[in-house]
């Protein structure tokens, strides 16, 4: 049986973390509301439809049989056992499960990039709020976190370039979406990424030239980073390295 995945149709966003793990360990599953009548279907669980232990707040969720799992570090969690995307012992799988929640903490800086006053307003009804948070942001906040992973790989005992033991675990992958989504939104401001964050960079490299990563990717499914997702390009909240 596949998985289903429930996200908004059009961009990567959140949803992308877990379509990574999934096309990297070549897992059958359906993208739901890209088909016909996803979206209708998707809403049918936000609602409660389906009872209210099947009612998440918000996509992406997973399905699996009968069971609905939501928030990204969630379904990461509990499909990183059944993909091989985690190792065995369980003190490994818990301090990943904490990067991953440290990966979700950042996405969320990144979101507040274009929109740091309310999501329900335009970016263009908070450029100036937004040029201020971007500049403190790149500062600051990516520093401290991408700082974070790169000496997190460097402590690694194992120094296989992973984050944590000597093979790829699904927060490698999330690791490579932030590398990548963050040379997309601020590419002035990337530019010195790969020395600032040697180990991040090299991880990066390692996952994209991963057999069903490098295809994915190439692939119609891999949806580009656009202007309605996480990662936003606007030139005017870009600038050079400090």
């Amino acid at each position: 049986m596949a998985y289903e995945l429930y996200y908004w149709d059009g961009l990567q966003g959140r949803g992308e973390f877990v379509r990574l793990a999934l096309e990297e360990a070549g897992a059958r599953y359906v993208d739901v509301a890209r088909s016909s009548h996803g979206m209708s279907a998707m809403m049918d669980y936000l609602h409660g439809k389906h009872g209210y232990l099947d009612m998440p707040f918000a996509p992406p969720f997973l399905k699996d049989g009968d069971l609905v799992v939501s928030h990204v570090a969630n379904i990461l969690h509990y499909l990183g056992p059944k993909l091989n995307l985690v190792p065995e012992d369980e003190k490994s799988r818990i301090f990943i499960h904490g990067l991953q929640l440290t990966v979700a903490d950042f996405v969320a800086e990144v979101h507040d990039t274009h929109h740091p006053i309310s999501t329900a307003d335009y970016y263009e009804d908070q450029k100036e709020e937004a040029r201020a948070r971007s500049a403190a942001f790149l500062k600051h906040r990516v520093p401290k976190f991408m700082g974070y992973f790169n000496r997190i790989v460097a402590a690694n005992p194992e120094k296989g370039g992973y984050a944590v033991g000597g093979r790829l675990s699904y927060v490698d992958l999330s690791l490579f979406q932030l590398a990548e989504g963050l040379a997309y939104a601020f590419p002035r401001a990337m530019r010195d990424f790969d020395k600032d964050y040697p180990l991040i960079a090299k991880l990066r490299d390692i996952v994209r030239n991963r057999p069903n990563i490098e295809t994915y990717v190439k692939s119609r499914r891999r949806l580009e980073f656009n202007e309605s997702g996480i990662f936003r390009h606007y030139p005017e909240l870009d600038r050079e390295p400090a």
